[in-house]
């Protein structure tokens, strides 16, 4: 079961449990954001495309982190001028876990992250004596 949804003037294809990249959105890290723009949806059997968008259907995320891209010089110059012109750029992003697609009665929900715990060190055999 996956959707297309439309946020940031893009488009993404998302899955229950993906982690996507998107231009920033408002909402602490922990926080749910809800997606209303879905342009398509299928759970396998049956494919929805919408006219431009789908009614009914929702696709719901958890907010990850939010950050900051790397820098990107726009450098210009006029040769024999003496003219030059440097500037930086830093893209503001927003990292979304989503959690749930739900359709009409159908929801895919992203299962639970296992987490890892601390295993006890391998005790190592004692050395046979001689």
């Amino acid at each position: 079961m996956f959707a297309v949804i439309k946020t940031g003037g893009k488009q993404y294809r998302v899955a229950a449990n993906d982690v996507i990249t998107v231009a920033t959105l408002e909402g602490e890290a922990g926080a749910a954001v809800t997606f209303g723009d879905v342009l398509l949806f299928t759970d396998g059997d049956a494919t929805q495309v919408g006219t431009p968008l789908l009614s009914g259907i929702g696709v719901t995320g958890e907010i990850v982190q939010h950050g900051r891209t790397r820098k990107v010089i726009a450098f210009k110059k006029r040769r024999r001028q003496n003219s030059r012109r440097r500037r930086g750029h830093r893209q503001d992003f927003t990292v979304v876990r989503i959690t749930e697609i739900s359709a009409g009665g159908k929801t895919s929900k992203a299962e639970p992250r296992k987490t890892r715990k601390a295993e006890p060190a391998a005790e190592s055999a004692p050395a046979a004596a001689e």
